[in-house]
């Protein structure tokens, strides 16, 4: 395994609030980065804003205020939202930064110095939601613009262009002959079956005339470049001083897969002699009690507060644990309070209290060693045996949600194993195989415990810190020698209880005037 690795997500454009598709993919990277931190690798993540445009120019003139203030406004809030999701990113990067202004124009010299880029006249559909021309093959099959374009206008106008059109035989062969450049596979043929259409070369300026909020044109003063060009460039510009490129992986959500990432990108890298990213990442969309999500139906945003009411891990945790990666899902309050409550505050957090007042009880808060070696302690070893290795697969995969299942299998196996061997009855007894019985059952829940909470530390680290703390072990920092079976925790000192979850009232109702 190579000992570096850097991570990206789609940068964010600056022109609303955080909504849950923002926090899903922020966590979704910051799980991964913290997984491959753990696992001994130099890990560095990125994340961002994407502060040009025509929408950021519009939004600021209407607030009668410069457009880097908008900006500055709203970049100070996303980043809010990092800290509020205690996102591990090692750095953030934003389109008007001036390391980051360097490269793109840097970028656009060396292709117009190779004749990659031209300028000419055409008339086109253009969307200004989108910031871009249209072809009629952007149409619905009734003929209708889709939605996501909102008002589509016919526009003449002379601008640059990138030969985008000449990359496209390569960019097939990169595809088809990478399988993993592109996951999850079914939209790598995704991306295949929009290129059996002929590409057009891309537009990558606008005249001022139109747009002065951007990065100048180095060899034209009239226009600023594209909004797509200078926002894809971001991944390579915030590490072109430090020789971490390429990325590992980009992190993106499936509506900006193609053209932007899986056409535009690697064709731009490809032209200018530079290594692609090895794998795009792509994730689905979140629906709200089975609706879209959307800013002005409010219920993207509203999401965002149960980070605040429960705890941003409990909602890391719902976030990873919901959304197979790659799918769509659904987030509703009513899925949200049930794996609350009984994934994390029954299954997990009362077998911890169980443990606590247990050793408490019978050994003075010290966890005893194991004495009594019997079907149901092997049958519970050998479970985690399995999950390790179902853990590592499915993360090797990126597949949280799939990683998540397996290890709460395991939980609910602790808690059967528990209600089997019925320690409170051992307890009483003056067998002296019961007492090794009750040795041995609470050594197992606490190593189980253990090793439950070093592999969730990437999901909810606050969390597994508080409960590793709470059994007498130090945090988990590596995976390294941690996920085989020990008695590590013998002589530990337990706390008297700890509340990993604590209940949450919900509020109290209205009362009319």
């Amino acid at each position: 395994m190579p000992s570096s690795f850097y991570i990206t997500t789609a940068i964010d454009y600056a022109n609303g609030s955080p909504h849950l598709g923002h926090a899903y993919e922020k966590v979704l990277a910051d799980v991964i980065a913290r997984h491959a931190r753990m696992s001994g690798r130099q890990t560095y993540f990125l994340t961002g804003l994407d502060e040009h445009g025509q929408k950021v120019q519009q939004t600021a003139q209407k607030r009668a205020i410069e457009p880097q203030v908008l900006v500055d406004e709203i970049a100070a809030v996303f980043q809010s939202m990092l800290g509020n999701l205690n996102i591990s990113n090692d750095d953030y990067i934003r389109t008007t930064e001036v390391r980051h202004k360097i490269v793109v124009q840097d970028f656009l010299q060396r292709l117009f110095d190779q004749g990659l880029i031209y300028k000419g006249q055409k008339s086109d559909w253009y969307s200004t939601r989108q910031e871009q021309f249209l072809t009629d093959k952007d149409r619905a099959p009734d003929g209708s613009w889709p939605e996501i374009y909102g008002e589509v206008t016919q526009t003449t106008e002379e601008n640059y262009y990138f030969k985008l059109a000449q990359f496209q035989e390569w960019l097939i062969g990169h595809i088809s002959s990478h399988p993993d450049f592109i996951t999850p596979r079914f939209r790598r043929n995704q991306v295949l079956e929009f290129l059996k259409e002929p590409m057009n070369d891309l537009c990558i300026s606008r005249p001022k005339s139109r747009l002065t909020w951007g990065i100048e044109l180095p060899f034209d003063k009239d226009f600023v470049t594209y909004v797509w060009f200078d926002a894809l460039t971001n991944y390579y510009s915030a590490v072109a001083a430090k020789g971490l490129w390429p990325a590992d992986v980009h992190v993106i959500g499936k509506d900006i897969l193609s053209p932007p990432h899986a056409v535009y990108w690697p064709c731009m890298l490809k032209a200018l002699n530079i290594e692609l990213p090895r794998q795009l990442l792509v994730h689905g969309w979140w629906t709200v009690n089975n609706q879209k999500a959307s800013k002005s139906a409010g219920n993207a945003t509203d999401t965002l507060g149960f980070a605040t009411s429960h705890g941003a891990d409990a909602f890391r945790f719902y976030l990873c644990r919901e959304m197979v990666v790659g799918q769509d899902a659904d987030f509703s309050a009513l899925t949200f309070e049930n794996r609350y409550k009984a994934d994390l505050g029954n299954n997990l957090g009362n077998l911890v209290n169980r443990l606590l007042n247990m050793v408490g009880r019978s050994y003075a808060g010290v966890i005893p060693a194991a004495h009594a070696d019997e079907d149901l302690e092997k049958a519970l070893r050998s479970l985690w045996v399995d999950t390790a290795k179902k853990y590592a697969a499915d993360l090797a995969e990126f597949q949280i949600s799939h990683a998540l299942e397996s290890v709460w299998v395991f939980i609910s196996a602790m808690n059967a194993y528990i209600e089997a061997r019925a320690p409170w009855k051992l307890a009483k007894s003056t067998d002296p195989l019961d007492r090794a019985r009750l040795d041995s059952c609470l050594a197992h829940v606490a190593e189980g415990l253990r090793l439950v909470a070093t592999v969730l530390t990437p999901v909810m680290p606050v969390t597994c810190d508080k409960l590793l703390m709470n059994i007498g072990r130090p945090v988990a920092i590596t995976l390294a020698g941690q996920l085989d079976w020990s008695s590590v925790c013998t002589g530990s000192t337990v706390a008297a209880e700890c509340i990993l979850f604590p209940k949450i009232e919900p509020p109290p109702a209205q009362v009319p005037a």
